[in-house]
């Protein structure tokens, strides 16, 4: 279940955002100030952030940056300052999408969805291109291999043999099917522009 941060220091407004992203199936933690913010981010992980720009002690552009030296959770700034200079203003120090009030909850349940699906896509794909078996690791993507945490060092032939047998993991192969394989994986490769 996603997680969500809403810091807004008008208690109303929280309460609403907090009752339709409970209603979507989010888990919520609600703060009433931008340091309060940064905090709870140095002790807990959030999946997106809500966050109003107008609060006291701490504006929601300082901690947006205060928060992004140590962590990347993405952000939607909420502000009744609805100007263009305040919208570039948002988007240059790293908010994901700005929202002005007063405004739709329906409307930002959906950007809440969208941003969410948007920033965890990269990971999801990242993952995929990793295959595992035992200690054994092999990034696809990066064609690295590694054993126990350890980056290891494979001839290509040796990567294609591995490859091959973790991606047909479980199943019976032939020596003839292993070598037709392999070999035709090695030539590919060494033909590819």
């Amino acid at each position: 279940m996603p997680k969500i941060l809403i810091a807004d220091d008008e208690p109303d407004i929280a309460q609403l955002i907090a009752r339709y992203a409970q209603r979507e199936g989010y888990e919520i933690k609600s703060v009433g100030d931008g340091g309060e913010a940064v905090e709870a981010c140095k002790k807990e992980d959030f999946d997106l952030i809500v966050m109003d720009v107008m609060m006291p002690d701490t504006d929601g552009f300082t901690a947006c940056r205060r928060i992004q030296e140590f962590k990347d959770i993405p952000v939607i700034m909420l502000s009744a300052r609805g100007t263009e200079y305040d919208k570039l203003f948002g988007f240059e120090v790293g908010v994901d999408d700005y929202v002005t009030k007063p405004f739709s909850p329906k409307e930002l349940m959906a950007r809440i969805k969208v941003v969410i699906k948007r920033h965890s896509a990269p990971a999801a794909r990242k993952d995929e291109s990793i295959l595992r078996a035992g200690g054994i690791e092999i990034d696809t993507l990066g064609h690295t291999v590694r054993i126990d945490g350890e980056i290891t060092e494979l001839t290509a032939k040796e990567y294609s043999l591995l490859l091959y047998l973790m991606e047909n993991k479980g199943i019976v192969l032939s020596r003839d099917k292993i070598l037709d394989k392999v070999w035709a994986m090695i030539i590919s490769e060494m033909t590819a522009p």
